[in-house]
């Protein structure tokens, strides 16, 4: 049995060969949302050769503010699919086609299974938006402001099948500012997906990228969030009622509350000082 190590460094050792030739590192995309676009645009800057593009169809009842990887790969074109189960023995066999040297996933919504992992000799690797191991899963930057945090980032690692839980190949951190929403650090995050690529994706061929393994005592999981969950609690520190509301405001679905037997939206809010403490928490005035 051959094992990975030695099938990663006869991949590199395929792909000098290659490179004198002006032949490309070819690579598998698992893509969405504008760092989905961002990811496929800069593997195409660095001459790279995106062999194929897996995304989701895009939905017309979604409140869509980011640029489709659909229409990219149409614009390119470059073969594309938008599979219910990217995990099916059909897709399994659409990838193994595209013969892929590597594969990455940029902010695709599904979890991968090994069968699709294994299939490029330099590995698999993913973007995600938060500083690993803190804020594995589901919107990691809304729920990095829903939580109090200060920073964020982005981390390029390598995938498992557990999701986030791969050894960090590189990091960026950013800033949050008590004043900023989700979609203010999104796009925060989209311009820096640009440098981490450019910066990594020459290490990952070369085979030189660093690899530092995660430290599970630190990790933090938190799960997909669904309209529903975003009905606010008077109860609740009103950091906590403030952090809520920028983390879920526009474009996203929104905090909620109830007026007059009516569903209400708070789209931003503040946290006042005390001289109002003696009034009941979720008080109309």
């Amino acid at each position: 049995m051959i094992s990975l190590c030695v099938l990663r460094v006869l991949a590199r050792n395929c792909l000098s060969a290659r490179a004198g030739n002006k032949v490309e590192m070819k690579c598998l995309v698992f893509a969405y949302s504008e760092i989905g676009v961002v990811g496929i645009e800069t593997l195409l800057d660095l001459g790279e050769t995106v062999c194929g593009i897996v995304t989701h169809a895009d939905n017309p009842h979604e409140n869509r503010w980011w640029r489709s990887v659909e229409e990219l790969a149409f614009e390119k074109n470059i073969p594309a699919i938008t599979p219910e189960d990217p995990n099916s023995p059909e897709i399994l066999a659409w990838a193994q086609d595209r013969r892929p040297d590597i594969i990455f996933s940029f902010y695709y919504r599904k979890v991968l299974k090994q069968s699709l992992l294994k299939l490029g000799p330099l590995g698999a690797y993913n973007l995600h938006g938060s500083l690993l191991p803190k804020f594995r899963g589901r919107a990691p930057v809304n729920w990095a402001i829903l939580e109090g945090a200060t920073e964020t980032g982005l981390t390029l690692h390598e995938m498992v099948e557990r999701p986030d839980a791969g050894d960090i190949i590189g990091q960026e951190p950013v800033q949050i500012l008590e004043h900023e929403n989700a979609r203010d650090v999104f796009d925060k995050l989209v311009p820096m997906a640009r440098r981490l690529l450019t910066r990594l994706v020459p290490l990952l061929r070369d085979g030189r990228a660093p690899r530092l393994a995660q430290r599970e005592e630190e990790a933090t999981t938190f799960g997909a969030r669904k309209p529903e969950d975003g009905r606010l609690d008077w109860n609740w520190p009103a950091l906590r009622i403030h952090n809520m509301v920028r983390a879920l405001t526009r474009p996203y679905p929104g905090a909620f509350t109830s007026l007059a037997g009516r569903k209400l939206f708070i789209w931003k809010g503040s946290v006042l000082n005390g001289r109002w403490d003696h009034l009941t928490p979720g008080q109309v005035l």
